[in-house]
């Protein structure tokens, strides 16, 4: 008699238990088909490494997904969104070749690992004055609020220009876009903040380039407009779009990249001891985040004509959903993969992409994440997770965000 595995059975993405931990199904999914669509979520689920790679490379799959976003905001908001989603098809992330490549060339140099390096001694001053001021020996805390939000907040802030008594509005306004982009705006009322967010951001950022014109500073607005870009490859107002989609990824995406860090090395004791033993490896544990738990489980892409995948015919107008959390840990790419191994060598992981969009803010993010990880291993021997069982992750398909990370310093 023959028998048949029972079919795998697909699980929502954002129901509370794969928030929380959506990695063992992700495998399954990964092991059963890496290519499948799921009428759950209405997109097809890529998770095998070589078939999220083939995606990436392929011009077939197009990133433009702000028509998407647009659906998706209720009704009654909709008056507000028609100035919001201009901005928002300005993004790079949301352009293809050759636009993209057009748009991304405005920044190239500026984000250059050289260029980046620049701001080592500042960065590494600034965790030290985070950590002076809210990671006290001896008191607990909530290492998200404390460290992991505030260091990026203060680099990205000091590259970009913004002046300090600007600090409060700029990174509420980064907030609320977040909750747009990532998805977590659930309410009428809090589309409309966020859609009135970007709006602000926007106009905040194109009185600073004017401002920068005049006056210029040592900051990325005023070495773009010093390169005489803006005007000739791109106009003012596609450069002020770009600096909106600047200002939101760097501090959201690395304020998670930190605590997830920081997290992986201390539920790990043996590779926490490696790190401090040699704290280099700094560097390593930043890259195994990014590869085993990082800040991004996901991008969305959608069919720009028909294409065939393992198989499978993708139509035009399907979303992909193209699950680089799941690519991470396949083990036709990663010896051992569910292992955390700060020494680990060899396949390139996936965690800020690939190819045209790899992640133009990678340099900068590792530079901030290292140097925070770095510190608390050699500053702070004492830290420890006051309640790690406990811990609550953020809504959301994209990002993997921890809402705190409760810690003695």
């Amino acid at each position: 008699m023959t028998t048949h595995a029972p079919a795998l059975t697909e699980r929502y993405l954002l129901a509370p238990d794969m928030v929380a931990d959506p990695y063992d199904h992700l495998d399954a999914l990964r092991e059963d088909a890496p290519v499948r669509w799921s009428p759950l979520h209405h997109a097809w689920l890529v998770t095998g490494y070589d078939q999220v790679m083939r995606c990436l490379r392929d011009r077939a799959v197009s990133a433009d997904r702000v028509r998407p976003l647009m659906d998706a905001v209720p009704q009654g908001a909709r008056a507000d969104a028609e100035r919001a989603f201009g901005i928002l098809s300005r993004w790079m992330v949301f352009n293809d070749p050759p636009e993209h490549r057009r748009l991304r060339q405005v920044f190239q140099e500026a984000f250059a690992a050289r260029a980046v390096a620049r701001y080592s001694a500042f960065t590494e001053k600034a965790t030290r004055a985070v950590l002076a001021r809210k990671a006290v020996p001896g008191r607990t805390g909530d290492l998200m609020a404390d460290v992991a939000k505030p260091l990026p907040a203060l680099v990205f802030a000091r590259w970009l220009g913004i002046p300090p008594t600007d600090g409060p509005s700029f990174w509420y306004w980064n907030t609320r876009v977040a909750d747009l982009v990532l998805g977590t705006a659930q309410e009428e009322s809090e589309y409309r903040a966020s859609l009135q967010a970007l709006v602000s951001l926007e106009e905040y950022l194109g009185n600073l380039v004017a401002r920068r014109r005049t006056e210029p500073g040592d900051d990325l607005i005023s070495q773009v407009l010093k390169e005489g870009r803006v005007g000739d490859s791109v106009t003012e107002e596609e450069f002020v779009g770009l600096l909106t989609q600047m200002a939101f990824a760097g501090g959201e995406t690395t304020s998670n990249l930190i605590a997830n860090t920081v997290l992986a090395l201390h539920t790990r004791p043996g590779q926490l001891a490696a790190v401090r033993a040699e704290p280099e490896l700094a560097q390593g544990a930043v890259e195994e985040t990014l590869r085993l738990d990082g800040p991004s489980k996901m991008s969305i892409r959608t069919a720009a004509r028909d294409l065939e995948l393992d198989g499978h015919t993708l139509r035009a107008g399907d979303r992909i959903f193209l699950v680089t959390a799941a690519a991470n840990r396949d083990p036709a790419r990663f010896p051992d993969p569910r292992r955390f191994d700060v020494t680990r060598t060899g396949a390139t992981h996936l965690g800020f992409g690939f190819g045209a969009h790899f992640c133009i803010g990678a340099a900068l993010a590792r530079l901030v994440a290292v140097s925070a990880v770095r510190t608390l291993v050699r500053e702070r021997p004492e830290l420890t997770l006051t309640d790690p069982e406990r811990l609550t992750w953020q809504p959301s398909l994209l990002n993997r965000s921890l809402t705190a990370l409760p810690v003695r310093y």
